[in-house]
């Protein structure tokens, strides 16, 4: 999971989706994994501004980078499995890691150092892809819902928004996506990025790259499964007709995302 920017810019790609209406915020308790996609944008809503009033994150102040990112996020966003629920939220964060993360209700992050460390738009795109593989697969929602399991807070009717908010924040900062829901996301992402028109051998060609930097591995990397059988299993899942595309010019991204040098 992951964050980022300045006036967070909302994709309105789709304004006929389900929003958020009227401001107020229910405090009946519901199960984490059968929030309404008003809840849950309610929710992502929360924990997004907890997270930045923390200070733990800064959003960076470039209009060119975060444009160019919440453009690629609309591009993929025709193919996600929930494009009809939810309004997405895409930010860049000022942090020199390679990390990228969501929370749910259409909230996706991206840092600086990922940007910088990218080699060209596909790869870019492939992380962005994974990330909105997370929402659709709610594995965030899950998540939350067995931690509250065995933390003993679920009541018979779940839990407040609040509660999943807070839960949800606290598992950001702790804990790592199970190894299924990484090779969900990876999967979903990969047929995103290449029903898109970019390159999915993008995906893991920039897996690969991060494996290879040698090190102490990135957080994007120490908190998800291993690479090379990530790098394996993507290759196998690549479909001919779609390992070449658009997004592979490097001078081209490097040009767009000069400010990050």
């Amino acid at each position: 999971m992951s964050l980022w920017l300045g006036q967070a810019q909302v994709s309105q790609a789709f304004s006929l989706r389900g929003r958020i209406r009227g401001g107020t915020q229910t405090t009946e308790a519901v199960q984490p994994n059968r929030l309404s996609p008003e809840q849950e944008m309610r929710v992502g809503q929360k924990m997004d501004q907890d997270l930045l009033r923390s200070g733990e994150f800064t959003l960076y102040q470039n209009p060119d980078i975060q444009n160019y990112v919440v453009g690629i996020g609309e591009r993929l966003l025709p193919y996600s499995d929930r494009a009809d629920e939810l309004i997405y939220t895409f930010q860049v964060i000022e942090d020199d890691q390679v990390n990228a993360f969501a929370t749910m209700g259409g909230y996706v992050y991206v840092t600086t150092g990922l940007m910088a460390f990218a080699g060209n738009e596909a790869q870019l795109a492939s992380v962005i892809g994974h990330e909105i593989g997370h929402i659709d697969g709610k594995h965030l929602l899950e998540q939350i819902r067995a931690d509250a399991v065995r933390r003993g807070l679920m009541t018979a009717t779940g839990l407040d928004e609040s509660t999943i908010a807070q839960i949800g924040v606290e598992l950001l900062r702790e804990r790592p996506n199970s190894r299924e829901a990484e090779y969900d996301a990876d999967q979903r992402g990969l047929d995103m990025i290449g029903d898109a028109g970019y390159a999915q051998s993008a995906m893991p060609d920039f897996m690969q790259k991060l494996a290879d930097q040698g090190g102490s591995p990135p957080e994007f990397l120490s908190t998800h499964p291993d690479p090379e059988n990530r790098v394996e299993a993507l290759e196998s899942s690549i479909d001919p007709n779609q390992r070449n595309g658009d997004g592979l010019d490097s001078t081209a991204y490097y040009n767009r995302t000069q400010a990050l040098r």
